[in-house]
């Protein structure tokens, strides 16, 4: 890389880092939010469906807006959207100002996402250096996952929970500050509007449909709500897709739709993000339910997964560039899959942690292989002018992962404790329901694995190539 390429490969993968520290900083904070601004035990939880309600389904609308009008402006206008609406919520007297600032925040991570990943993959051509910057990336956003938890409880701890929202604004402030100079965009010429019912109907399938998983994870999967708006969600994203079909100038071509790698790299990715943050859910209702853990000791426990994602995504683009991605998302998929299964053997001792922290540490490095190798796979062969939307498409995979997960092993895990799981239940009965979840996990990523290694096949398991990338007009 040349000097320029690393400052600029410094600045956008350390505001993905503080968008992946965004969405784990408040999680164990919650409950004392809620006591400091009034909140009611049922209406909690909005502080983090705000958030990602907004940043999920705004994601591919904002990606392709940074495609039509320019990334870099998209990126900064992002940064400086989540600094203000950071120390919003850190001054915040009431919960009608702290989901306005959550929701703010998920639009600007909407924003920024797509933006920084599809000017990371134009300032890299395809080959070596995009795959190591790609697996930089992954790495630094699952490190952020898990410091997020662990810096979140230590700010409650020693300061104050507002804290978690202020720590984002000089960072947001140095990154518009120095991104003008530092970065420059594709020269795009638009031709075309946006295509705004393809924006609609997807925004709002989005929007129903992450707030249908969301509810059904709280209230169970025949709350009539809950139904309501997974089939909404699902009607508007068909119907997106014979919008899609019609339009001169659509929001998501449909040639992108059909491209294997894009499809099938996408897939991984779902798996690969609603099984490992599933999984955390599941360990932390062992730590807490079955061991006794708090919340910090739990956020500190979990360190040594992120250092197992740090190490795969170092690994990741170089396993990538030397094999390919469907090797690294079939082999990572395998070495999760087993490191995941050996959980079913967690017992009710604390002798077992010990277990938990060599197998989520290996989990780690297999899932980010996954990761690495969904990114690579999913925006590779696509034009510079289409890197918005291929990297808005793998954000909004990321993000509907996110959700998806822990809805479905929340709900396996009740199956055998009953509503009172995770909230005072028998740990013997918290235990047998985390070991089936972790059963239905495990199998979930080998499943995956196998079909999209096959479906890929070998045409698309070639390594990137140097080509020059298309060209950059619309």
């Amino acid at each position: 890389m040349t000097g320029r390429q690393k400052l600029v490969l410094t600045l956008l993968l350390g505001s993905q880092f503080m968008i992946a520290v965004d969405f784990s900083i408040l999680n164990v904070a919650l409950p004392v939010v809620g006591e400091g601004l009034g909140f009611s035990l049922a209406d909690l939880q909005w502080i983090a469906t705000s958030f990602a309600l907004a940043a999920a389904g705004f994601t591919l609308l904002f990606g392709r807006i940074a495609d039509l009008f320019g990334r870099k402006r998209l990126f900064i206008g992002g940064m400086a959207l989540l600094g203000l609406s950071s120390a919003l919520g850190g001054l915040a007297t009431s919960p009608e100002v702290l989901l306005t600032a959550r929701v703010l925040q998920g639009l600007a991570t909407a924003a920024v996402t797509p933006a920084g990943l599809a000017l990371l993959t134009t300032a890299f051509r395809e080959g070596p250096l995009r795959d190591r910057a790609l697996g930089l990336n992954g790495a630094l956003m699952s490190a952020g996952f898990t410091t997020g938890a662990i810096l979140g409880g230590l700010l409650t701890e020693l300061l104050s929970w507002r804290w978690a929202f202020f720590i984002n604004v000089p960072v947001a402030a140095a990154v518009v500050a120095l991104a003008p100079s530092l970065l420059t965009d594709s020269r795009i010429v638009c031709r075309h509007r946006l295509d705004l019912p393809g924006a609609v109907t997807v925004t709002g399938g989005l929007l129903a449909l992450v707030y249908g998983l969301t509810r059904a994870g709280e209230s169970g999967w025949t709350e009539p709500v809950a139904v309501g708006a997974l089939l909404a969600g699902a009607g508007l994203l068909v119907a997106f897709w014979f919008v899609e079909q019609r339009s001169p100038a659509p929001l998501v071509p449909v040639r992108i739709m059909r491209r294997r790698s894009v499809v099938w790299g996408n897939t991984a990715g779902l798996i690969a993000f609603a099984t490992e943050t599933s999984l955390v859910f599941l360990m932390t209702l062992y730590l807490q339910e079955v061991l006794g853990y708090s919340a910090l000791a739990t956020g500190l426990a979990f360190g040594v997964l992120g250092a197992g994602t740090v190490a795969g995504g170092m690994l990741g683009g170089r396993a990538v560039s030397r094999f390919g991605g469907r090797a690294a998302i079939l082999g990572g998929g395998v070495v999760q899959a087993a490191a995941t299964l050996s959980l079913v053997a967690l017992g009710t001792s604390g002798g077992w942690l010990y277990l938990l922290l060599a197998a989520t540490f290996v989990g780690g490095v297999g899932n980010m292989l996954v990761i690495v190798g969904f990114m690579v796979t999913a925006t590779s062969g696509v034009a510079d002018s289409e890197q918005g939307l291929a990297t808005g498409l793998a954000t909004m995979t990321q993000q509907v992962g996110i959700t998806l997960g822990i809805p479905v092993m929340s709900a396996i895990v009740a199956a055998r404790t009953g509503p009172g799981a995770g909230s005072g239940a028998d740990p013997q009965a918290v235990l047998s329901g985390v070991g089936v979840a972790v059963a239905v996990n495990s199998a979930l990523v080998l499943g995956a694995a196998l079909l999209v290694a096959h479906r890929l096949g070998r045409g698309a398991a070639a390594k990137p190539t140097d080509e020059a990338p298309a060209h950059s007009v619309v």
